[in-house]
């Protein structure tokens, strides 16, 4: 059996720069574009945006089509916005039509296709079902009574009041919808 007891010895690293003349690499500036310090001293000094600059003509965008108009975002809707009052007056007063209430945001992205599909069904079942939507940022406290957790959140609730409301969260499809309404309701 050989045993090998050789011990390698390495010279120590050479000792560190300590004056910034003596790095090989180049220092730190400051960046005079954003002074990230502001005194009372300091005057600011108006930069040219890009914003503010008017687009040439050569590099503007040319639409495939005129831009829509705002003709349906005012009062046009079929689905109207309710508060928690009207809504607590809805399924406490008689009615003879399936009610159905829409919890949704301004900002959800799924909201804004299921209202899409809310209006198309508004226009198929006309007066058959009434449909509401209720957003939830300006009724947080009724949101949170319903138990609503996840947006959009749909309440199909049954002119029968032996039934249950049916809820459903998340983007479901229009059929699944008309499902609803046709055989549970």
């Amino acid at each position: 059996m050989r045993s090998v007891s050789s011990i390698v010895f390495f010279p120590a690293p050479p000792p560190l720069p300590l004056s910034p003349s003596q790095f090989p690499f180049k220092i730190h500036q400051p960046n005079l574009l954003f002074p990230t310090t502001t005194t009372a001293t300091t005057t600011a000094t108006a930069r040219p945006s890009l914003l503010s600059a008017p687009t040439p003509p050569s590099l503007r965008r040319k639409l495939l089509c005129p831009p829509p108009s705002a003709k349906y975002v005012r009062e046009d809707y079929l689905v109207k916005k309710l508060s928690a009052k009207e809504i607590q007056d809805l399924v406490k007063g008689e009615s003879n039509v399936p009610l159905i209430i829409d919890f949704y945001a301004t900002w959800c992205g799924p909201c804004i296709l299921m209202a899409q599909e809310l209006e198309m069904l508004a226009v198929e079942y006309e007066s058959n079902v009434l449909i509401v939507k209720v957003d939830t940022d300006d009724e947080y406290e009724f949101a949170r009574d319903m138990q609503v957790r996840g947006l959009p959140t749909l309440y199909f609730i049954s002119p029968d009041p032996n039934k249950d409301a049916i809820r459903t969260e998340g983007l479901i499809p229009i059929q699944m919808m008309r499902d609803i309404i046709d055989n549970q309701m």
